[in-house]
Order: structure tokens, then C-alpha cells, then sequence
């Protein structure tokens, strides 16, 4: 045989063994496989491909691929590189129902044609885990956004409870410490009221009222109701120390300032730096402690006994006096511009006779804390004991009507307070025993009511003469009465214009 056609044939048998073994290939792949020549005609397709399109061999892909109604949208591989429109790669598309994805590529044929070999899978299924995947995550987001829209608003919530909490749990700590404070009269709800308006602030209060009426305790109230009530909290009694000590108590010193200064201490307005201090009787200090003191209260700052540096401080400020500080400033004794520092906030505490009403519960409260001190069994307090109380004019305030009590609790022989274990101090000076209505009140049981009614008649006319400089003329007007029968009122009563014009 001829070598050449021998060779011939066998190579022919390579490629029909080639052809056949593609074919084959071809034939059990799942994936739908076309093979399409440069003039669009549909060479081959495998059975995977004919089950969905049916048998396009020798058609036209652009117009039987996709067997879509309109063919200008059949999308045709070799059309789409020929028009330039993609490159080889991934196409996808939708026939029908099914979801289709396509790999394509041209390669040259064993003939030297240019075909493009178009591998197509089904991706419904994929398509439709991908749907309910994409659902899944749409849904978790929402849920997500739901969940954190939830969490802000509980988070605004929270935060409108813990205030709610946090002034519920204020107004327990008021009702708290108003017990301290004994009384409901309309004078001590006021008082109350605004201690608990001014509390909160950083202003420098000032407290003023007679002796005894409880100044320090309304300091204590302050500042337990502040936002510094955490803090240090110092008590200085202005009138028990000296000025030289008093100053470097306050200020501190310097080492070798003085005799005795071995080394440098601070002092309290130092030590007490962010919280509070009380001073106590402040109307007793000297013009240079009122200088040192004005430039704390201006400037927050302080200078040590023999020191040139000043010192910040962050140090809230509460006083108290019983002394009147206007009536100070006009004598020339207090500095007006310490005055103007320290009545920011001044609140005035009634004395006790001027809110009577409070003396029941006072009493019972000074009973209630004695007879457990003095363990004794009181349980009864009888109204004469209580008429007793409020005929009694208090000159010495709270502090003496517990003196009072303490005193007849601890004398009482059984379980109750008898009329002859009420003492009361007769000589007890005040501010009040200056006015003369007050020693009049006192007289009380002692006299009829016409020689009270006169008794204060005489009275009021003196003190509307003092108050007039004794302008017997502008002490009429006041008093809307005649000048004439002024005159006659205060002959009876041996009242003299020039002596009450002081």
C-alpha cells in the first residue's frame, strides 16, 4: 500500500477517534454545549442542550438559540464578538423560566474554521437559593435595622428611666433629710422650698437668723442636697479662733512664717478643694480676714501665712450668722463688697415665735429623742404642757425649747411631763427682748386683756416713733390718727417724740 495513503488513513482514524471521543465527552455532560461556526450556523449540540432547545443543528443561533419570539434579542456569541459588542467570558440569560449561565470561546477547528464553543449550565436552582439568599439577607436586615431601631429606642428609654430614677431617687433623699427639719407650718414649707431650689446651684448661700433657730442645720441640708455631697465638707467656727490662727487655719502657711511654722501645711479652704465649707458666725471676723476671704470668693484663689503664690481652689461656700451684716456694713464693721459676695442667697430663718405652730411637733420630737436617750418610758404629753409651750415667747429659739424638754425629760419621774418640770429661763437675752411687743406677749398670763390692749398700744406708738426718727407728724400719718390725739396718746403713756428719735 501506498505509505502516503496508509498515513493518510491513519490519520484520519485520529481524527475520527478524536471526533468521536469529543463526542462522547460531549454526550454525558450535564452542561448544555453548542458548537457555533463564524456564519452563526449551529454545528453541533450535546443532548443536554437539545432537551431545552431541541435539535438546532444547521440554524441560525441569533434567531433559534434562545427561541425567543424576537430575534434582534437572541443573544448569539459569535454575533455579539463579531459586532465587538464582549469578549469571550460568562453571558447570562433567562429562557423562560430557566435560568441559564453560558461560558463561550472561539477557538479554530481541526479544519482551520473558526468556531466559538458556547457551554451553557441550568442555574434556576442556584438562581432560586440565590433569590432566597438574597430574601434571607434582605429579611435579616430588616430584622437587624428593626433590632437596632429597637435598641435605640430602648437605649432613649433607659436613659429617660435612669432619670426619672435618678430624681425619683432625689426626691426620696429630700423627703429624707427634710425630716431633719422639724415643722410644716407655711414658713418652714417655704423655707424648705427653697433650700431645695438653690441646693443644686454653685452660688454662695447665706444663712442668717437668731440665735438658735437652726442655721447649721440648714447648712447641713444644703449641702447634703448638692451635687458636692460626696465631697469634703469642713465646719470653721469664725468666732472661737483668733484672727492670726483663723487665717492660717483657713489659708494654711508656710514653713518658718511663724514661730512654730516648722513646716508647710495647707489649710481647710486646701484640703477641702471640690467640696464644701461652712463658716460659721461669719459676721465676727476681722476686716483682714474680710479682705482675705473676699479674694476666695472673687478669684477661687487663696495665699498661705508668709506665702506670695496663690493658690486655685474650687471650694463651695456656705456661712451663717445671727448677725446683721447691712446693719455691719453701714457701722463701717463689715466690708460691703465681702456683704454683696456672701448674699448671693440669703436665707432667713424664722424664729420659733414667729411660727408657733411648729412647737407641738418640735416638742414630740425632742421627747420622742430624750426619753430613748435618757431611756425613760414618756409616752404622754398633756395639753396644759403644750399651752404652756405656746405661751412662751422663745427667745433662745429651738435650741431652748429643747433645752426645755431635755430637761424635763430627764427630771420626769414617770411616764409623763409634768407643769412644774417646765423651766424656762426668765433672764434669756435675744434680739427678741429688744422689741418691746415681745416682753408684752409675755405678760400674757399676768395681766387683763385691757391692760394688754394697752400695754401694746404704748408699744406700737414707740416703735412707730423710732422708725419716724420721732416725727410725731409723719408717726400720725402712719398710724392714721390725728396729730393731736397722738400727743394725748403719748402723754399717757409718758412717751417722749425726742427720746425714741435715736
Amino acid at each position: 500500500m501506498d505509505p502516503n495513503k496508509q498515513k493518510l488513513q491513519e490519520t484520519q482514524k485520529d481524527i475520527d477517534r478524536l471526533i468521536k471521543n469529543r463526542g462522547i465527552l460531549f454526550d454525558i455532560m450535564t452542561d448544555m454545549v453548542f458548537l457555533i461556526r463564524e456564519d452563526y450556523v449551529i454545528e453541533y449540540m450535546n443532548p443536554s442542550a437539545k432537551r431545552l432547545f431541541g435539535d438546532l443543528n444547521g440554524k441560525k443561533c441569533f434567531t433559534h438559540l434562545q427561541k425567543s419570539k424576537k430575534p434582534c434579542q437572541s443573544p448569539c456569541p459569535v454575533k455579539l464578538m463579531q459586532e465587538g459588542q464582549l469578549d469571550k467570558g460568562l453571558l447570562e440569560m433567562q429562557i423562560g423560566k430557566t435560568h441559564v449561565e453560558a461560558t463561550y470561546s472561539p477557538y479554530k477547528g481541526y479544519r482551520g474554521d473558526n468556531l466559538v464553543m458556547v457551554v451553557k449550565r441550568d442555574v434556576t436552582e442556584r438562581k432560586k437559593h440565590e433569590k432566597e439568599i438574597e430574601q434571607y439577607r434582605h429579611n435579616i436586615e430588616e430584622v437587624l435595622q428593626n433590632k437596632i431601631s429597637e435598641l435605640k429606642e430602648s437605649e432613649k428609654t433607659r436613659k429617660q428611666l435612669s432619670k426619672e430614677v435618678n430624681i425619683l431617687k432625689t426626691q426620696l433623699r429630700i423627703a429624707d433629710q427634710t425630716d431633719e427639719m422639724i415643722g410644716s407650718s407655711r414658713k418652714m414649707r417655704e423655707l424648705r422650698e427653697m433650700i431645695h431650689q438653690v441646693a443644686s446651684s454653685e452660688a454662695t448661700v447665706l444663712v442668717t437668723g437668731e440665735s438658735g433657730t437652726g442655721k447649721e442645720l440648714v447648712v447641713n441640708l444644703l449641702r447634703n442636697l448638692s451635687d458636692r455631697n460626696d465631697k469634703p465638707f469642713l465646719k470653721v467656727d469664725c468666732n472661737t479662733i483668733n484672727d492670726s490662727l483663723l487665717e492660717s487655719d483657713l489659708f494654711g502657711y508656710e514653713k518658718g512664717s511663724f514661730t512654730g511654722a516648722n513646716a508647710r501645711k495647707k489649710g481647710k479652704f486646701e484640703i477641702v478643694d471640690g467640696g464644701t465649707i461652712f463658716l460659721d458666725e461669719i459676721g465676727d471676723i476681722t476686716p483682714k480676714m474680710q479682705a482675705a476671704l473676699l479674694r476666695v470668693l472673687q478669684n477661687g484663689e487663696i495665699i498661705r501665712v508668709g506665702g506670695n503664690e496663690s493658690i486655685r481652689v474650687n471650694v463651695r461656700v456656705l456661712a451663717a450668722t445671727n448677725v446683721d451684716l447691712s446693719k455691719a456694713v453701714q457701722e463701717g464693721r463689715f466690708r460691703l463688697d465681702l456683704y454683696y459676695r456672701l448674699n448671693i442667697i440669703n436665707i432667713i430663718l424664722p424664729p420659733l415665735r414667729e411660727r408657733k405652730e411648729d412647737i407641738v411637733e418640735l416638742a414630740a420630737h425632742f421627747v420622742k429623742h430624750y426619753r430613748k436617750a435618757f431611756k425613760k418610758d414618756i409616752d404622754f404629753l398633756p395639753n396644759k404642757i403644750i399651752n404652756r409651750l405656746l405661751l412662751h415667747d422663745w427667745p433662745g429659739n429651738v435650741r431652748e425649747l429643747e433645752n426645755v424638754v431635755q430637761r424635763a425629760v430627764l427630771m420626769a419621774k414617770h411616764n409623763m411631763i409634768t407643769d412644774k418640770l417646765l423651766v424656762f429661763d426668765t433672764n434669756l437675752s435675744s434680739e427678741s427682748n429688744e422689741n418691746p411687743t415681745h416682753q408684752t406677749y409675755n405678760k400674757l398670763t399676768n395681766m387683763s386683756l385691757k391692760d394688754i390692749l394697752l400695754e401694746f398700744e404704748g408699744d406700737i406708738i414707740i416703735e412707730a416713733l423710732k422708725k419716724n426718727k420721732g416725727n410725731v407728724q409723719q408717726t400720725a400719718e402712719i398710724l392714721k390718727i390725728g396729730k393731736t390725739a397722738l400727743y394725748d396718746k403719748m402723754k399717757r403713756y409718758k412717751i417722749s417724740a425726742k427720746k425714741n428719735s435715736q
